[in-house]
């Protein structure tokens, strides 16, 4: 099974680290990767907002490990260009197309549903002991996976931002005291407990593990 990390996930960054040298997401400050960034050889990222996207992180990380590799969607490629990202370290991928990196590692990215242009990964490594790939699933910021399949994957990340039941006891609430109700946008926007487990579910194998990312927080 692939080693990994969790650096950070949830609204106030996010960072997930594979095998200490695949890092998945980079929405946080410079001291939560300090500590693995010289064992990174490929970043890959999923969309442009901040807590998956940290700007002056990227720019840094570009400087201190120029030979780092930025496994992106096209829709990030200008961002990392200003952030100083090298334009020929940087392998832009197409939706729904399996990419190989070495005889070890290939990636596929597929969109998801979110308000800005969004991706979830598929991430195949070649474990020497076995010979098979161990495949990796990782989604997050997205309100539907029922499009996306990954049948029978070793590990899968997959956001479950809130219960229905809490949401709904959040809603009525602010709705009690005419508050701003800022879950509407979560609904739109993220994937609920229950309809990443349910997804799971239809998914995963009796071997498959997983690791529920991105749950609320007050």
């Amino acid at each position: 099974m692939v080693d990994y990390e969790i650096i950070a996930t949830g609204s106030k960054g996010n960072a997930l680290v594979l095998n200490n040298s695949i890092l998945i997401d980079l929405g946080v400050p410079w001291k939560a990767i300090k500590g693995v960034s010289h064992k990174l050889q490929l970043v890959i990222l999923t969309h442009k907002h901040g807590d998956h996207f940290n700007r002056s992180t990227i720019r840094r990380l570009a400087q201190e490990r120029p030979t780092v590799r930025w496994c992106v969607p096209e829709w990030l490629v200008e961002r990392l260009l200003a952030c100083e990202v090298k334009k020929r370290n940087i392998d832009v991928m197409e939706m729904d197309k399996r990419v190989s990196y070495s005889f070890f590692l290939s990636v596929c990215p597929q969109k998801t549903t979110h308000n800005v242009e969004n991706c979830c990964w598929h991430i195949f490594i070649h474990d020497n002991e076995k010979g098979a790939p161990v495949s990796v699933f990782y989604a997050t910021d997205t309100n539907s996976l029922d499009r996306i399949e990954a049948k029978g994957y070793d590990l899968y990340f997959v956001e479950a931002n809130y219960t229905e039941s809490e949401i709904t006891e959040r809603i009525r609430r602010k709705q009690e005291n005419d508050e701003f109700v800022h879950e509407w946008e979560v609904l739109k926007n993220h994937l609920s407990k229950e309809s990443a487990e349910d997804w799971l579910y239809k998914n995963m194998a009796q071997h498959s593990q997983y690791v529920l990312l991105h749950q609320h927080e007050d």
